[in-house]
């Protein structure tokens, strides 16, 4: 039979640097335009009727 080894030592902390700041912005702007969308979809609803 194949003799299992586990390795004693595992790196298991992973090191992030990066910054999110980029992806914090995308969202905020994904958001004001799904907003800013409805708004207008919901004017334009309550405008015809």
């Amino acid at each position: 039979m194949a003799k299992v080894e586990l390795k004693a030592k595992q790196n298991t902390e992973i090191e992030d640097r990066s910054s999110l700041k980029g992806t914090m912005a995308s969202v905020l702007f994904l958001l004001l335009f799904i907003i800013v969308s409805w708004l207008g979809v919901y004017y334009l609803f309550v405008d015809r009727f």
